[in-house]
């Protein structure tokens, strides 16, 4: 919901549009209720009221001595959130239906499963009860039934935040289509970019066809209102993916934090309340985010030894930095670090030049506050076994140099 007021006495007021600039002279009354999709009241206390381009209005046409008046607007929208049951976007569809809900849209977020899962007892989906707190409905179910969960439905927005291939979108993308829906919007990912020689990745690189690509060329043919965005490693409570947790978990319990490579490699680690936000302005300003791409991700890198370093003095601790080659390994040691061994960050340029976007968080400052939950958690004192991590101490003849 958005209000403008204003009152003057003076000789002309104006505001600009994109592409228009609204003048009000003194006295009658206007009111406009636009489709079911955008609710919204105007009322206006003035004589005449006219447009005119921006560029072309010259100043002798100024009408002088006006009264007060008012504009006030309100605007609504009646959204979907498809989410899924695992993995680190979870959390996506947990804030951006509490964003919107805080903006005074209507939410329903479908949550893939049933409610009685042993998945919906850990977080974000323990935390279920705030978004039904502040207004919002949930439900759950399988995307392949959504006509049936949510018959006799209809929404203005659909976020798709569980498919990662076409097979499993498509049943939502479909009834979305069907059921009138005016915006189609799809969590995809920023590994869809291929490796290239030049970084960060932005919107227009060249990408893997395959998986999130076939659903946004999907939703390109079938939606004349969508948008993809593509996040990266994300940090935020109610993550249920381990991202600052992975360092804390070894600086707290004075173990070495080891890190494959030179620990130089450049990745991108975003708050969830940014990527939230950038949800938000798309659904509120659907024709500028209208068949885009975004990289929906924080507006800096940070290095791997950089994320060990900012980590453990969010904790006030010291941390030892261990690099090894994973190659020269006799064994897989994969799953022993949680992010990609190379440089892998992209940039939120579309976000800022298209919907106005910018980043609202600090990595530091959230690195402290996420460790004093982890804290008030009791995570700092669970038992935990690092038998590979052990393993490849014991293997490791010389450090790989930075």
């Amino acid at each position: 919901m958005a209000t403008l007021s204003l009152s003057s006495s003076s000789s002309l007021h104006s505001f600009t549009t994109p592409s228009s600039k609204l003048t009000i002279p003194s006295s009658p009354s206007l009111s406009f209720s636009p489709s079911h999709s955008l609710s919204s009241s105007l009322s206006i206390s003035s004589s005449s009221l006219f447009f005119g381009p921006s560029r072309h209005n010259n100043a002798s046409r100024c009408i002088s001595s006006f009264a007060a008046f008012s504009v006030k607007a309100s605007a609504k929208k009646s959204v979907l959130i498809v989410n899924t049951n695992a993995g680190g976007h979870a959390v996506i569809g947990f804030y951006f239906a509490k964003e919107l809900l805080g903006s005074g849209h209507q939410v329903t977020i479908m949550t893939v499963g049933e409610e009685s899962s042993d998945k919906m007892k850990k977080p974000p989906f323990s935390r279920f009860s705030e978004i039904v707190s502040a207004g919002g409905k949930t439900v759950w179910g399988n995307p392949s039934d959504i006509a049936k969960v949510l018959e006799g439905s209809s929404f203005d927005v659909v976020l798709d935040n569980n498919g990662k291939d076409l097979d499993a979108v498509r049943p939502v993308a479909d009834w979305a289509k069907s059921s009138g829906a005016k915006q189609f919007l799809f969590i995809s990912s920023a590994g869809i970019y291929k490796l290239g020689d030049e970084l960060p990745h932005v919107e227009g690189d060249v990408v893997k066809e395959a998986g999130h690509f076939a659903v946004e060329t999907y939703m390109s043919e079938i939606f004349e209102n969508w948008a993809s965005f593509r996040p990266q490693y994300m940090i935020g409570s109610g993550n249920n993916k381990d991202c600052e947790e992975w360092f804390f978990d070894r600086i707290v319990r004075g173990r070495p934090v080891l890190i494959p490579g030179s620990g130089m490699q450049l990745t991108n680690i975003s708050h969830v309340k940014d990527l939230s936000s950038m949800l938000t302005l798309a659904v509120e300003n659907p024709a500028a985010a209208s068949c885009k791409i975004f990289n929906c991700v924080s507006d800096r890198a940070v290095t791997l030894d950089g994320m060990a370093k900012l980590c453990a003095q969010a904790a006030g601790l010291p941390v030892e930095i261990v690099h090894y080659d994973p190659k020269a390994l006799s064994f897989d040691a994969k799953k022993a670090f949680p992010f990609r061994n190379m440089h892998f960050y992209a940039e939120p340029r579309a976000a800022k030049d298209i919907l106005g976007w910018s980043s609202t968080t600090n990595l530091p400052v959230d690195l402290k506050e996420r460790y004093e939950e982890y804290v008030k958690i009791g995570r700092d004192k669970k038992t935990m076994t690092f038998e590979l991590e052990d393993k490849i101490l014991e293997s490791l003849k010389v450090p790989v140099a930075v």
